[in-house]
C-alpha cells in the first residue's frame, strides 16, 4: 500500500502518554478536561531542552514508521527558551525536530506555528512563553530561515506554517501568516474549534464562529487544514467544503482528550477532504486513526457506513494527508508492505476481491500487520522493527528518567 501522512503531530507529547489519566489526592494528575490536560503539557513544557526535543520526537516518528507512517506534518509550536527567552539560534528546537525526522527516515513537513496570546481577554501562562513570538514579522523571518534549510533536501524535509488558533492569535496576526503562505503556495494549518469555550470566545471576541470568521477573511481555500473542526455547525462545514478546504481530524487524541466528535458525516456530504493525525501521540497506529472517522461517527449516529467507505478512508491517509503537508508530488514513492497473513487481515484477504482487501486494510490492520516500510527507496522498517529502534528507545527512555 502507498506509504501514510500523519498530518498534524506534536511530537514532544509522546512523553505525556499514560501520565495524565487518573486524578489523585495531591492533584498530580487532574484528569478533568482538556485545559487541565493543558496545564500538565505546560510543565512538561518548562523542562524541555533542544536534546530533549530530539531524543522524544526521534522515538515518537520511528514508532509512527513502524505502523506505516512515511511522513508527518509536525505542528511546532515550542521555539524559545524558559521564560520565552530566544534561544541564540532562533531555530535550534526546530532543528531538533528536523534532525530526528531525518534519523527516523521519514519525510518532514515543518510547520512552523505563530502563537501570540493566551486567549481573548487572558493572561498569558507561564508555560505559553515558550511558544510566542512578538510579531508575525519574527513568525516569517523564522519560517524564511526554515526554508533556506529545505535547500537539496526538499524530498524529505519542507516547510509550511500556522496559526496556532483563533485564541492565540489575533485576527490581523493569521491574516498575516495567511497571506505568506498563499504568495508562497505552502500548507496553512490551524487548530480550529477543538474546544466549545474556543468558539465561545471568538463569538464574544468577534461576533461570528471560527468558520465564519475564517471564510469571510478568505482564509479557507485548497491548501487551508482545519486541525479537529470539531464543534462545526452544518454550514461551516459546507463553508469548508466549498473552499475545497481539508479537515484534520485526530480522534485518538479527541477521544483521550474529552475534545467532543467531530461531525465527520456532514463534513463529507460537504465535500470537504479529510486527513488524519497523530496529534499528541495518545497512540500510535495509523490505522486506527483513519478508520475512526468512520467507526466513531457510527457511534453517533448509531448506524453503519456513514462518513466514508473503505477507499475514501484510505485516500486520507495517503492522498490528502500528503496534500495537507505539501508533499502531494511524492505520493507513491514512498511504500508500506504488509503481513497477509497476519491474524488482523488475514481472513478477509483470502479470496477477497479487490474492494474488499482495501477494507481489510483499513478496518482491520494495525502495525503489527507492518512487515516492511520504504520511503524514497530506502527501508527504514524491516520485519515490523524500525532500524533504529533499539537506539531510539534507549534515548527516550534515558530522556523520560531526566524528566521524571
Amino acid at each position: 500500500m502507498p506509504g501514510m501522512a500523519s498530518a498534524h503531530s506534536h511530537a514532544f507529547q509522546r512523553a505525556l502518554r499514560g501520565r495524565t489519566q487518573s486524578r489523585n489526592a495531591n492533584k498530580l494528575t487532574a484528569a478533568g478536561n482538556f485545559w487541565s490536560w493543558r496545564d500538565q503539557m505546560f510543565q512538561l513544557v518548562a523542562e524541555l531542552t533542544p536534546d530533549d526535543v530530539l531524543a522524544i520526537s526521534r522515538f515518537a516518528f520511528v514508532e509512527l514508521a513502524m505502523c506505516g507512517v512515511t511522513a508527518v506534518g509536525e505542528f511546532h509550536y515550542v521555539h524559545h527558551d524558559v521564560g520565552g527567552k530566544p534561544y541564540a539560534n532562533r531555530l535550534v528546537m526546530s532543528e531538533a525536530v528536523i534532525e530526528a525526522a531525518a534519523e527516523a527516515g521519514i519525510r518532514l513537513s515543518l510547520i512552523r506555528t505563530g502563537y501570540y496570546r493566551a486567549g481573548y481577554g487572558q493572561t498569558l501562562h507561564e508555560g505559553q512563553k515558550r511558544f510566542c513570538d512578538d510579531a508575525t514579522e519574527q513568525t516569517l523571518r523564522d519560517v524564511q530561515a526554515l526554508t533556506a534549510l529545505t535547500v537539496g533536501k526538499t524530498d524529505h524535509f519542507r516547510v509550511a506554517i500556522a496559526a496556532h488558533s483563533i485564541r492565540a492569535c489575533q485576527q490581523q496576526q493569521y491574516l498575516d501568516l495567511s497571506a505568506y503562505a498563499k504568495q508562497h503556495h505552502l500548507p496553512f494549518h490551524m487548530h480550529v474549534s477543538e474546544q466549545q469555550r474556543e468558539v465561545d470566545e471568538c463569538v464574544a471576541e468577534y461576533g461570528k464562529r471560527p468558520v465564519e470568521l475564517l471564510a469571510d477573511d478568505g482564509v479557507l481555500d485548497a491548501r487551508f487544514v482545519a486541525i479537529h473542526a470539531t464543534h462545526l455547525l452544518p454550514h461551516e462545514s459546507a463553508l469548508m467544503g466549498r473552499a475545497n478546504a481539508i479537515a484534520c481530524i485526530c480522534r485518538t487524541t479527541e477521544r483521550d482528550l474529552g475534545d467532543g466528535l467531530p461531525v465527520a458525516a456532514d463534513l463529507a456530504q460537504a465535500g470537504v477532504r479529510f486527513c488524519v493525525g497523530a496529534d499528541s501521540h495518545a497512540a500510535s497506529d495509523a490505522f486506527e486513526e483513519v478508520r475512526a472517522i468512520e467507526l466513531d461517527e457510527r457511534a453517533r449516529h448509531e448506524r453503519r457506513i456513514v462518513a466514508a467507505q473503505g477507499e475514501a478512508l484510505l485516500a486520507a491517509a495517503t492522498t490528502h494527508g500528503y496534500a495537507a503537508i505539501g508533499y502531494a508530488d511524492m505520493l507513491g514513492q514512498d511504500q508500506v508492505y504488509l503481513r497477509a497473513d497476519d491474524p488482523s487481515i488475514a481472513d478477509a484477504m483470502i479470496g477477497s476481491r479487490a474492494e474488499t482487501v482495501t477494507d481489510a486494510v483499513v478496518f482491520g490492520a494495525n502495525a503489527r500487520a507492518v512487515d516492511r516500510v520504504i520511503v524514497g527507496g530506502k527501508m527504514i522498517v524491516d520485519g515490523g522493527r524500525h532500524i533504529h529502534y533499539d537506539a531510539a528507545l534507549a534515548s527516550y527512555l534515558a530522556c523520560l528518567k531526566r524528566l521524571s
